[in-house]
């Protein structure tokens, strides 16, 4: 499990709960990860609805049909909850990833890295999470860091790790600013979720766009 620092001033539970702290297992016994995911589920979905600072262990509690004892058994205080329940969404868009550049031709390659960009590609109320977070800047930075590094950095990472490889291809020119680029599409959803603009054919739009700026071109043959 991810552990991060809890927020100055903060207590566990976050709600005003008393009288239960972090208890270890009796025996040893193996923790029930359906009981785990039941209360990250119940976390995230508390998370989009009321944000960070209104939603409370009592809420998520209710909603995930287990006792503060056994959410404390697992987890400290509200934050660490969250920056779990944030962790468990990352990890399974992760997994989608991966471009193989093999099976695509190279501006296919582009179009789909792109299309994975979309915060919704795994959890359509991800744009609302996302916003909940950047909302909380102010009262507790830490989520907004573990926001950049958990949703914004790797899809960033993803879509500059596919202008390299097709760097190396020379299908590409080789003096593009590749974060910059990368930055650009990530924003192409935000700016559509706020414009109310339709997101099915942003990667390709985009692509078309950005395509014939960067696409290396061939050397002609002298003589």
């Amino acid at each position: 499990m991810v552990r991060a620092r809890q927020p100055q001033g903060g207590r566990p539970g976050g709600d005003g709960a008393t009288g239960e702290t972090d208890r270890a297992r009796p025996g040893g016994r193996p923790r029930d990860e359906a009981i785990d995911e039941a209360i990250i589920l119940a976390a995230r979905e508390r998370l989009v609805r009321d944000g960070y600072s209104r939603m409370t262990i009592g809420d998520i509690v209710a909603d995930a049909k287990v006792t503060r004892p056994t959410l404390y058994r697992r987890w400290s205080n509200k934050f660490d909850l969250v920056v779990d329940a944030l962790d468990y969404g990352f990890r399974k868009q992760r997994d989608m990833y991966a471009v193989d550049l093999s099976e695509l031709e190279p501006r296919d390659a582009l179009v789909e890295a792109v299309r994975r960009l979309d915060p919704a590609y795994f959890n359509p109320d991800a744009m609302v999470l996302m916003g909940n977070f950047a909302g909380e800047a102010i009262r507790t930075p830490e989520l907004l860091e573990i926001l950049r590094k958990h949703g914004v950095e790797p899809r960033i990472a993803l879509v500059e790790e596919v202008l390299k490889q097709l760097q190396e291809r020379r299908v590409v020119n080789a003096d593009i600013d590749t974060r910059a680029i990368a930055m650009m599409c990530f924003g192409s959803y935000f700016a559509a979720f706020y414009a109310g603009e339709p997101k099915q054919d942003i990667s390709e739009r985009v692509v078309a766009v950005l395509w014939p700026a960067i696409a290396a071109t061939p050397r002609r043959l002298d003589g």
